[in-house]
């Protein structure tokens, strides 16, 4: 009888360390699980992030493009070839935000361009650099919502 009760003893504490081994082995899947996803989801928000800078500094190479164009336009075909450089970029523009009006891409362009335009009258001789007041002057004042 004795030799019974040491396997019964035996036996129930092989079941309690293999439960308590189950139950830290599950703990730590669920841990691990758990640091998975907060590295998975701060990867994202990088690559996230990253493409909207990306995103913002294209955007701003494009205005710097733009007031070139509009600084060098001769009269009549520069004039003409500006408006069609505007109209693509538009378009392109429209590609991206298709619920945007041409208030909007307006708006854009504005923002853009007064974060560049320093940079353009620099790139300029002298002799030929319109004062920047006149520049930002000529940009539409828009009002973001509160």
């Amino acid at each position: 009888m004795l030799k019974g009760v040491r396997n019964a003893v035996v036996l129930v504490w092989l079941c309690a360390a293999l439960a308590v081994s189950t139950l830290a082995l599950g703990i730590q899947a669920l841990t691990l699980s758990a640091q998975v996803a907060t590295a998975t989801a701060s990867a994202s928000a990088a690559a996230l992030r990253h493409r909207k800078e990306l995103a913002k500094a294209v955007s701003k190479a494009r205005a710097k493009a733009r007031l070139r164009r509009m600084l060098v336009a001769v009269p009549v075909l520069g004039t003409g070839a500006a408006v069609a450089f505007e109209a693509q970029d538009f378009h392109d523009w429209q590609t991206d935000n298709p619920e945007g009006s041409f208030a909007d891409y307006s708006c854009d362009v504005a923002e853009l361009s007064a974060e560049v335009v320093d940079e353009v009258l620099q790139d300029l001789p002298e002799a030929v650099r319109p004062s920047r007041d006149l520049l930002l002057g000529r940009l539409p004042d828009c009002q973001t919502p509160a």
